[in-house]
């Protein structure tokens, strides 16, 4: 298990260059970087001035012009080269695309991950200051999903082509049919205010001044403002997990093990908790780490911005639509170095969940 576990190990690194490098060299072609947009706005802020100057009647406002009739408006004939030659040596764009990659990667290397272009913030400032929210969602979310979907898989294992498996395979398929977001809309107009009740808040995760409450009510509250995030994130997750449980308990059900306990006279409950449970739950288990990083890290963009929660998904949101390639690359490789580890972390589940499986004997 130790070489296997090194070699899993030693491919993290490869695996972690080759996404930086694709995402970067795509980065490099995307219109709009970080210094057309800062100079898109010192044009439109002097467009406006100008216009402002030109309503309020104050002296002459039209722009001068030299004698041959062209117009001398910074605004109206482009910024100083100096000026845009500034702006670009202070993102770093003075340099060429490959310096930069390096520079970057050598900052990754001792976990440095830069300074945000448009907070003038750390990028691990800013991603430990979101993390908590993130992190709220998923764990809550992933553990509301396996507490549900496994007995609820279990029962429909036990209870295969009755009413009650059809009329519940119906509703988990209707609830994974409904995108998470779609979800999060339709309960924000039932229950967050907005056609018709008000029972639930829309933003945050704690009451303004809630600081000063007892930690009862602190955490009632806590659990006031997740209730509709969570169960947006929830709605979607059953299905898969659920048909999973129920699939792998009707694989072990029917195998021969099954058959003799049954034959030596144990009971029901002693066959399927004693017997199948073990082997039937070692992919549901073994999978919880992955299962979480994918909720944390991919689930919960869009529903962080219904509910104006402030998380990794917004920052990663308003990097992109900025520009903000520091906090774009710095959270990208966070994340798929954590995934990366967090897949190894599974494989070494499935040994602990059973302890048969031997990843050395693999060819």
């Amino acid at each position: 298990m130790s070489a296997y576990l090194l070699r899993r190990l030693l491919l993290v690194v490869p695996t972690l260059f080759g996404i930086i490098l694709i995402n970067f060299a795509v980065a490099q072609f995307a219109p709009g970087g970080p210094v057309q947009q800062v100079l898109a706005e010192i044009r439109t802020g002097a467009n406006q001035s100008l216009g402002r100057a030109a309503g309020s009647g104050e002296g002459d406002t039209r722009a001068p012009r030299t004698q041959d009739g062209n117009s001398t408006y910074r605004g109206a004939r482009g910024l100083d080269p100096a000026v845009v030659a500034e702006i670009e040596r202070a993102f770093g764009f003075d340099k060429p695309a490959h310096e930069r990659f390096w520079i970057m990667l050598s900052g990754y290397l001792r976990f440095d991950l830069g300074r945000s272009l448009f907070r003038d913030r750390p990028v691990w400032e800013l991603v430990i200051e979101k993390m908590p929210v993130s992190i709220s969602l998923g764990l809550w979310s992933t553990l509301i999903i396996y507490l549900v979907s496994i007995p609820l898989g279990i029962r429909k294992a036990v209870r295969d082509g009755s009413r009650f498996d059809v009329w519940t395979s119906a509703a988990v398929l209707v609830g994974y049919a409904i995108p998470g977001f779609l979800f999060a809309v339709m309960l924000v107009v039932l229950f967050a205010g907005g056609s018709f009740l008000q029972w639930f808040p829309l933003r945050g995760l704690a009451t303004s001044g809630s600081e000063a409450w007892p930690f009862w009510q602190r955490a009632a509250d806590y659990a006031w403002h997740m209730a509709l995030p969570t169960l947006a994130l929830v709605i979607g997750g059953f299905a898969g997990l659920t048909m999973l449980t129920k699939n792998a308990f009707l694989d072990e059900i029917g195998k021969q093990y099954v058959l003799t306990a049954r034959a030596k006279g144990a009971g029901e409950s002693r066959v399927l908790y004693g017997h199948v449970f073990r082997n039937a739950m070692l992919l549901i288990v073994a999978g919880f780490p992955a299962a979480f990083i994918g909720i944390l890290f991919t689930g919960a963009l869009l529903v962080e911005i219904i509910f104006s929660l402030d998380g990794l998904g917004l920052l990663g949101f308003e990097a992109a639509i900025r520009r903000d390639y520091p906090v774009m690359f710095g959270t990208l490789y966070v994340f798929t170095l954590l995934g990366l580890v967090m897949q190894i972390v599974s494989d070494v589940c499935y040994t602990l969940v059973d302890p048969r499986i031997d990843f050395e004997a693999r060819r």
